[in-house]
């Protein structure tokens, strides 16, 4: 089936989201987390190349509607984000997918892309006993602050070599945080990309496409392994 806005109920009031199936009905859920730009185009599309390979994925709308274009704009965005709010969000979204949403299972996955990233992990510490797998790809966001002792999922990390926002020594210093509490982490560093390399919308700037085709088959592979009975 096609894409389509949904809403779900967000610890009392209501929330929504971009979902898109498979066109078998069902699968493995994946939440799939927004860069700070909004709920834009790519990751709508992101969410449909994952129906396409058997999952139901959902989008969640951390900005409520909000979407902007320059990077100024998004920044303010992404600082002005409520966390406490997004937390309330992506427990609904979890349990929406794995509810009404049609996700099989009792674990859902967890994707998200640059401030995405962090989030994704922030996710899998609020909605420790629902979150099955985690990808981060260059995950950033100064207010976010995982707890990760409540982690209990693995953890695929996608980074880049030349991040000003996510660094190679940052993304190394996570991982060994993240192993040194028994949690089983697959990162990798991708040599010679940029930040966003996986944003395809970005083509003739940072989107390095045989890095993003190596990491979404990485992802792939990843939650069929944790996911898939």
């Amino acid at each position: 089936m096609a894409g389509q806005m949904v809403d779900f109920p967000s610890n009392g009031a209501r929330s929504q989201g971009y979902l898109s199936k498979p066109t078998s009905g069902g699968g493995p859920g994946v939440l799939v987390i927004q860069e700070w730009w909004g709920l834009a185009g790519h990751i709508k599309d992101v969410a449909g190349r994952f129906a396409r390979e058997g999952f139901v994925a959902l989008a969640p709308d951390l900005y409520h509607g909000e979407l902007v274009a320059e990077p100024d704009a998004a920044g303010k965005l992404m600082m002005a984000l409520n966390v406490d709010q997004a937390a309330k969000d992506l427990r609904g979204a979890v349990s929406y997918l794995l509810g009404e949403g049609g996700a099989t299972g009792t674990k859902v996955g967890v994707v998200g892309f640059c401030m995405g990233g962090q989030l994704a992990l922030y996710a899998a510490t609020v909605s420790p006993d629902q979150v099955g797998a985690v990808a981060d790809f260059y995950g950033i966001h100064p207010n976010v602050h995982p707890d990760l002792d409540r982690l209990q999922a693995p953890v695929l990390g996608c980074f880049a070599e030349h991040d000003d926002f996510a660094s190679p020594a940052t993304a190394q210093t996570f991982e060994e945080e993240i192993r040194r509490r028994g949690i089983a982490t697959d990162f990798k560093i991708y040599p010679g990309t940029h930040h966003a390399f996986f944003n395809d919308d970005h083509r003739g700037t940072v989107y390095n496409e045989e890095a993003a085709a190596d990491a979404w088959q990485r992802t792939l592979g990843f939650f069929r392994k944790y996911l898939v009975a």
